[in-house]
């Protein structure tokens, strides 16, 4: 009868643990990878794509950003360092652009580098609907998904990811 008792007191054990993810096994993104000539951004975990999703870029989408107002989505490498809930844009998480190289080549050319790049979501508009900014490159420099992929983003990459955006 013991016997009986401790295998089911086991079964139970091993259930509840099967049921319940520990934070050790789940898979936590570290890297958020962005080509920017293939509109796409990854979601890595330990040099593994798990997610993928079509971007829209600024509305000069070749070569880096120079400087302010120059409507070009940085390359480097930077950190998404905090988020908030926009009025006009739905979600977005701030990229911390300029890094060290961004503010050194800005100073060199006299030029202020510019600031406030996003990830975010796509405007709701009762002219515009959401497929047509899906469709082009038309943000300020920021990176843009649909709201539904901004959401997955959103809940799956943490304050303090690394962000690289490539060519």
């Amino acid at each position: 009868m013991r016997w009986l008792l401790v295998l089911v007191c086991l079964c139970f054990t091993l259930f509840a643990h099967a049921n319940t993810a520990s934070p050790s096994t789940e898979r936590r993104i570290d890297k958020v990878l962005v080509i920017k000539s293939e509109r796409k951004l990854h979601l890595v975990s330990h040099g593994e794509t798990l997610r993928s999703y079509r971007i829209s870029l600024g509305k000069q989408p070749d070569g880096p950003k120079q400087r302010e107002g120059d409507r070009r989505t940085p390359e480097g490498f930077y950190w998404i360092d905090w988020r908030k809930i926009s009025d006009k844009y739905n979600l977005a998480m701030h990229i911390s652009y300029p890094n060290a190289r961004d503010l050194a080549r800005a100073h060199a050319q006299g030029v202020p580098p510019g600031g406030m790049i996003m990830l975010h979501g796509t405007p709701i508009d009762e002219e515009y609907p959401e497929w047509y900014f899906h469709t082009l490159d038309w943000t300020e420099g920021c990176i843009a998904l649909k709201n539904d992929d901004m959401r997955e983003v959103w809940s799956l990459v943490k304050d303090g990811t690394l962000i690289e955006i490539r060519p």
